[in-house]
């Protein structure tokens, strides 16, 4: 691994965090002590400029620094991520010469969190259509009617960025983008999170009821559909690249583990010698290692070009879908191959491995889906599917 230029989390800080980690998972509690200490270390003030209050740190560091939080604590990082593609959203507006989401760097550094509220049940278009109701109020603000699922940071968001369908004004149907405040009201958090694992994230559902947006918290008015504005890059680029690093730090420590384990665990068959002597365990660790190093040059590549403002024009999508999927898999098929050798203490609801077991099942679920993420792919490659 590549460790980042820039340190934020210390050594003792992702000790501590890792130590509250069980406890979070066995509890279904929101991760509040992590969420303070990482607060207090700047962490949610990484990709603000420096100007506003912020560490003023790459993509690609952020994304080292996910890496190593992940392997203390997935659903700690997984939860994070979410304010952090955010921040790393108006990082790539404003590295693009785009200051339309200024207020929220400002804010950030001020200290309000930001929640990501775009997820849907039954939404499969994601950014490109909406079950939400977007219904304006007649000075360039919106009213949010819906419900959004996987909104994770339930419990301490400040801020949410959120998105719906506005189909009454004159140029409409278009896809509404806006940040509500939660002091406003118009929203309920539904107690809900009761799930197989990332159970500190607490991305309950949210119902919208009425939450209003100000125009100036009116960030985009796009048609439905696919498009190439710079909200769409931004947010597929930080959220997808970012989602990998954190699985990638689940594979790691999965990797780590096994290790561990292999040379702790002896067998009678062999005179007492430990696992790692033996050819087949040798032959799994080695193919896990080989999976997961790949993963590192390939997560730093991508988040440095979009640092960089690289230009790799209809293959941009590929590229972040593709990044994504790889991570994901890669950290199921290594944390799969880490519980192999393991044994079945790994079984046991107070081991780690099974936690992680758990805990990397939901990168199936965030968007892309490998089925979607396969279509982008074959898209760029190919063309679209002729009519």
């Amino acid at each position: 691994m590549t460790e980042p230029a820039v340190r934020v989390l210390s050594d003792d800080l992702l000790e501590r965090i890792r130590s509250r980690a069980a406890g979070y998972d066995r509890d279904n509690a929101f991760f509040a002590d992590d969420l303070a200490e990482l607060k207090d270390a700047g962490y949610l003030r990484a990709l603000v400029p420096t100007e506003f209050g912020g560490l003023g740190l790459s993509l690609r560091d952020v994304a080292r620094e996910q890496v190593r939080l992940a392997s203390a604590a997935p659903a700690t990082a997984l939860a994070v991520n979410m304010h952090l593609v955010w921040t790393g959203v108006a990082k790539v507006f404003r590295d693009r010469g785009d200051d339309g989401l200024e207020f929220l760097q400002r804010e950030a550094a001020a200290g309000e969190v930001f929640g990501f509220g775009i997820s849907e049940g039954g939404n499969d278009l994601v950014l490109f259509g909406s079950r939400t109701d977007a219904r304006p109020d007649d000075e360039g603000g919106y009213a949010f009617h819906g419900t959004k699922v996987f909104t994770s940071l339930s419990p301490a968001w400040t801020r949410l960025g959120t998105m719906g369908l506005d189909s009454t004004s004159a140029d409409a149907p278009k896809i509404v983008f806006g940040f509500i405040d939660r002091s406003s009201g118009g929203f309920e958090v539904v107690d809900d999170w009761d799930t197989v694992g990332m159970r500190a994230s607490q991305s309950n559902t949210t119902r919208l009821t009425g939450a209003h947006a100000p125009a100036d918290r009116i960030v985009r008015r796009l048609d439905p559909g696919p498009n190439a504005d710079l909200l769409t890059f931004g947010i597929f680029s930080s959220f997808e690249l970012l989602l990998a690093a954190v699985y990638t730090g689940i594979g790691q420590r999965a990797l780590e583990l096994a290790v561990e384990t292999v040379k702790r665990r002896t067998s009678m068959k062999n005179d007492g010698r430990s696992y790692a002597q033996d050819p087949d365990i040798r032959w799994r660790i080695a193919d896990a290692a080989m999976a997961q190093d790949a993963l590192y040059p390939q997560l730093d590549a991508i988040t440095g070009d979009v640092d960089d403002l690289v230009d790799h024009g209809p293959q941009w999508f590929a590229k972040l879908v593709g990044m994504k999927v790889r991570a994901t898999e890669t950290a199921r098929d290594v944390v799969d191959k880490a519980i192999r050798v393991s044994g079945g203490g790994s079984y046991f609801s107070s081991s780690e491995l099974g936690r992680l077991y758990r805990d990397v099942l939901a990168g199936m679920f965030h968007p892309s889906d490998d089925e979607s993420a396969h279509s982008t792919v074959a898209t760029a490659w190919l063309g679209p599917i002729e009519a």
